[in-house]
């Protein structure tokens, strides 16, 4: 990636090959810094949130900033439930979905630092079981690779997202699914694959991922208040989920149920618990004294292992970098100058965003409980530029215009596949042909029936009406995966012999003869 400010500054200073420039261009730097921590005012703080949590309608934020290896900033905002008083505190649980994934690369950093783990171990040594589609890939597949979304697989979540299996199973199945692009050759965001690394930390362990987080990192990071289920999270204090409906307006949603320990994604946390969690890593390995994990491979962690290509919607939502990577459970970019260590996380009525500034000691919690809003992004960028007393930018319009356009994208597209629809059209068999079962090796055996004269389609726990479309083509109706085309084939008896669930889902199931 691009060098840091601090970097690029040093690598120009040792061409020079000047002690007094180099000195002064390093106590300028650090001088900065200083000065941005002693301007640190807190109202100005509050009133950013205000402005983007009003800009956004979030019902409820909590924020943890540390500064210098101290916590400077705590509170909670908004309500935890629209229509409810119960306010959002630093005490406030949220799931953290993908930050999950740190608290995993972690934990095997301290694997490595023992020897019960290399980063390059061939992944069968820990995962016995896991395997992929393609025999090349498969044969040298590494601990590594499924940390940063190397291994040639798209996202698949529906192989982890409100599935009826265990995690253990969707590492089973992820074996059968083909490779979306050559294996180490593009990034692309895997989550079942951090499934699979905790689950080679509970073997290395010979434990359990869940108990080698609780004792190795959560305990002694007196993270008293992380757990790692929806179920657990539940039982105390924590915030409810929301979107907004078609009209805009915001809406109390169900959550998505974590029911089991996930290294993908399945933790809860608070921006008290956070707010350590963020002192330590930006520290050096230790916590109170006691070294957790060394600063070498906490660091690797830290280091870009695959490219991210700036281009399109990522360059948009960046502006201000000019390189991104992934290292292992962390995005590595640069920022106006500085480096930045960052992670978001998003599920069902919820965005969550982690920033680490390692050059000004400085980290941002903020957690959220509204659907997919880019209030995190925003606030995010507002904070680090006025703690680094960097050039003023609002944030909340540029992230607020990206939102419509998405929006207008959105009903473009919607008006392309309307006008590409041959109207007046009919199924070529009557609807009755189309029901039974039908599998796939990977996502498993779902049905479609027929109910009041209308196809249904039930796989997973989804539950989607079949709305025909034009010709063997319907959409299965159910925002939760998007509303996909569902396009069904005929062999050459005329016999339905599969379904083609097209867009974000992507899978083809065959037909079981004579399973109803």
């Amino acid at each position: 990636m691009l060098e840091t400010a601090f970097h690029a500054i040093m690598s120009q200073v040792a061409i020079m090959n000047s002690f007094p420039i180099r000195l002064a261009v390093l106590l300028t730097l650090v001088n900065g810094f200083a000065s941005a921590h002693a301007a640190f005012d807190e109202s100005k703080i509050d009133a950013l949130v205000k402005d983007a949590q009003k800009a956004f309608d979030v019902p409820g934020v909590a924020v943890a900033i540390v500064k210098d290896g101290d916590v400077i900033y705590l509170k909670g905002f908004g309500v935890k439930e629209l229509g409810k008083k119960d306010s959002v505190t630093p005490d406030t649980l949220f799931p953290l979905s993908s930050c999950t994934k740190a608290f995993t690369t972690t934990a095997m950093a301290i694997l490595v630092d023992e020897e019960r783990m290399a980063w390059d171990d061939p992944v069968r040594k820990h995962v016995e079981f896991f395997h992929l589609a393609d025999p090349l890939a498969d044969a040298d597949v590494r601990m590594r690779d499924l940390v940063c979304h190397r291994t040639g697989l798209a996202g698949h979540d529906l192989l982890w997202y409100r599935a009826t299996w265990k995690p253990e199973e969707a590492i089973r199945r992820i074996g059968h699914v083909k490779l979306d692009k050559p294996f180490r050759g593009a990034f692309q965001y895997q989550s079942t694959m951090f499934t699979t690394a905790g689950y080679g930390v509970g073997v290395a362990s010979k434990s359990t991922w869940k108990e080698f987080v609780q004792t190795r990192i959560l305990d002694p990071l007196e993270m008293k208040a992380t757990v790692f289920t929806t179920l657990d999270a539940e039982k105390v204090d924590h915030a409810l989920p929301h979107r907004k409906n078609m009209s805009g307006e915001v809406v109390s949603i169900s959550a998505c149920k974590m029911e089991y320990p996930d290294a993908a994604s399945s933790l809860h946390s608070s921006a008290r618990d956070l707010a350590n969690w963020a002192r330590f890593q930006l520290g050096d390995g230790t916590w109170k004294g006691k070294q957790i994990v060394s600063a070498k491979n906490l660091g690797e962690t830290h280091t870009a292992q695959m490219a991210i290509r700036v281009e399109g919607l990522t360059k948009a939502m960046n502006p201000e970098s000019h390189v991104i990577n992934y290292g292992m459970g962390w995005v590595l970019q640069d920022y106006r100058g500085v480096e930045l260590i960052s992670h978001a996380g998003a599920i069902d009525g919820y965005r969550v965003h982690l920033t680490l500034v390692p050059e000004a000691k400085l980290g941002i919690v903020l957690l959220v409980n509204l659907h997919q809003t880019r209030m995190n992004l925003a606030l995010s960028n507002s904070l680090v530029d006025l703690m680094l007393a960097l050039p003023k930018k609002d944030w909340n319009a540029h992230f607020i215009d990206l939102a419509k356009k998405d929006d207008a994208d959105i009903r473009d597209r919607a008006k392309e596949r309307t006008a590409k629809r041959h109207q007046g059209t009919k199924p070529s068999r009557e609807l009755g042909a189309y029901t039974g079962g039908y599998e796939d090796e990977a996502f498993g055996t779902g049905k479609v029936t027929l109910e009041d004269g209308q196809l249904v389609w039930k796989w997973s726990t989804f539950t989607c009406p079949l709305e025909h479309y034009h010709y063997d083509t319907f959409i299965a109706k159910n925002d939760l995966i998007g509303n996909p085309m569902v396009v069904f084939t005929l062999g050459a008896d005329g016999e339905v012999k599969a379904m083609d669930v097209q867009d974000a889902v992507g899978v083809e199931f065959r037909k079981v003869k004579g399973k109803k």
